[in-house]
């Protein structure tokens, strides 16, 4: 296992809580992860009382087809923090105005060759003239898809919008949407060529410090495993913060530790390294 500290090492404290994304951290290339493996770490976790939670943007419904047996036992922070849920139960969800809605959905319409999905409490929604293959992709991940002739006319509540683009598309959408909704929406990288737009303080970090106040927990005992820009907050307040081998440079460069890529299942390895409490635990 690869484990380095980039930052001086204080005092080792219990782990209590385990937070992971998904797409790039947990699971592999092919969407995989070693379930025999970590079916084995999560009893130990649980006899252990460490809380389990998967940090996504990805909608709720896609999270908890990868843990069937265990939706209701583990939290889940989805659609990178606008919507929380503790051990089977909605704690917390984000919700943009009407008002909000029709300014994020016009400024997004008047690039006619820019897709994106509306992300909702109910379900998401993706224009009905929308390319097949746009629609496909978003499918996995968003389970709960509606098409829809106009956003405009959508009945949910909406807290999150998402758009797939070239990569070096990237940089000057980003831009251009910080400016547009600026106070509205926070455009961010989920990497494989997302971006989200997330209502500004509604992050994963967000979503995890609800849950912590729940527990009675702290920043201090948590260990966070991510790799791509949206990461960046939640990582920043766990003590315990570790980057991907696969991770962007500048997520590495704000965690503490490094672990092994996606590939080579780098967050089941941190995971052991917390149960057998080797170097940093």
């Amino acid at each position: 296992m690869f484990l380095v500290a980039v930052t001086a090492r204080s005092l080792s404290m219990t782990v209590n809580v385990v937070v992971t994304d998904m797409d790039g951290t947990f699971l592999d290339d092919a969407k995989q992860y070693d379930r025999v493996r970590f079916m084995a770490q999560y009893q130990e976790m649980k006899k252990r009382n460490i809380e389990f939670v998967v940090a996504s943007g990805n909608q709720y419904y896609q999270l908890i087809s990868f843990f069937p047996e265990l939706k209701d036992e583990i939290s889940f922070v989805a659609e990178n923090g606008a919507l929380v849920y503790e051990h089977g139960n909605q704690l917390f969800h984000g919700e943009l105005t009407r008002h909000e809605s029709r300014i994020v959905i016009g400024e997004l319409l008047k690039d006619k060759q820019l897709n994106f999905v509306a992300c909702g409490l109910k379900s998401a929604y993706v224009s009905e003239n929308a390319p097949d293959t746009f629609v496909a992709l978003m499918a996995k991940h968003y389970h709960r898809l509606q098409p829809v002739k106009d956003y405009h006319d959508i009945d949910d509540i909406l807290f999150k919008f998402s758009l797939n683009l070239p990569d070096e598309q990237i940089p000057l959408v980003i831009d251009k949407l910080h400016i547009s909704l600026d106070g509205i929406m926070k455009p961010v990288t989920s990497g494989f060529g997302f971006i989200d737009l997330i209502i500004p303080g509604l992050h994963k970090a967000n979503g995890i410090s609800r849950l912590l106040k729940r527990w009675n927990r702290s920043p201090q005992n948590v260990v966070a495993i991510g790799d791509s820009g949206n990461d960046a907050e939640m990582l920043k307040m766990a003590h315990y913060s570790f980057a991907m081998g696969n991770a962007a440079d500048n997520i590495k460069a704000l965690s503490r530790y490094h672990t092994d890529d996606n590939n080579h299942q780098g967050a089941l390895n941190v995971i052991q390294a917390v149960l057998d409490g080797t170097d940093p635990f």
